[in-house]
């Protein structure tokens, strides 16, 4: 049988922000990280650890400052198109046309990511059915409530059925309903072999999801690998003390 393929490998990632005409800020710091078919890798840290940053620079929106990621074969820096092809990216913002449907919003992004006109609508009824989206479908995204909008945003990520899912905080902000139902979307998008890597705070969400995990704390990784091993080897019995006992430096 033959083992998953490396989807997302990071080398030395590194990015660094102008602080003031010397001052630098080392947002990421040389980050190595891998992530295969089929696998979900959680990034975890606390606020200004660096996790938004590097789903950035992975899902080209972000250039590092040196190192590099490869996503599906390609080089961010070499060939960012052919990258952002392959991935579906779902940020914190939503960044939705208020004035358009979902209807018109998933049209207009299956067009630019290159879907072919005939399938459009096939595609879009298929995402409507995954995400249980058909009442409201021709509905204006300002009349959306939250949860809507994060489906939304979601069948916007897929739409061209891309095979890896880069999630920033993917459940932020919804109600226990509606995050439970975004992640057992995860699930399935697992299930079909997607590989994904989510940035949560939330660890029962982490938990849940994830195969492996990377704890970042000021822009490095103090831990990294799957939730059994670390919690063996730091000696806990859940990721939240295991996460507090990594940003603490216990461990």
């Amino acid at each position: 049988m033959t083992s998953p393929s490396i989807q997302v490998r990071t080398v030395d990632l590194t990015k660094k922000f102008q602080a003031g005409k010397k001052e630098t800020i080392d947002a990421v710091k040389k980050l190595n990280l891998e992530a295969k078919s089929g696998e979900v890798l959680g990034i975890l840290g606390p606020n200004g650890a660096g996790k938004t940053t590097t789903l950035r620079m992975i899902s080209t929106i972000l250039s590092p400052t040196s190192g590099t990621a490869v996503v599906n074969g390609n080089d961010v820096r070499k060939n960012p198109l052919q990258v952002r092809q392959s991935i579906g990216y779902l940020a914190t913002e939503m960044g939705l046309y208020e004035r358009l449907t979902p209807v018109e919003t998933l049209t207009f992004f299956a067009k630019i990511n290159g879907l072919e006109q005939r399938l459009i609508d096939s595609r879009i009824e298929e995402v409507f059915d995954i995400l249980d989206m058909a009442d409201f479908g021709d509905r204006r995204a300002d009349k959306l409530s939250t949860g809507m909008k994060q489906k939304l945003s979601l069948a916007r990520s897929i739409i061209h059925d891309p095979p890896i899912l880069i999630f920033d905080e993917p459940t932020q902000g919804l109600d226990l309903m509606t995050s439970k139902t975004v992640t057992d979307y995860i699930k399935e998008f697992k299930e079909d072999g997607k590989t994904i890597i989510l940035s949560t705070h939330i660890m029962s969400v982490a938990e849940k999801l994830c195969d492996k995990i990377a704890v970042l704390f000021d822009g490095e990784i103090k831990a990294y690998g799957s939730l059994p091993a670390l919690m063996k080897k730091s000696g806990t019995s859940n990721l939240e003390s295991l996460f507090f006992d990594v940003v603490n430096g216990e461990t």
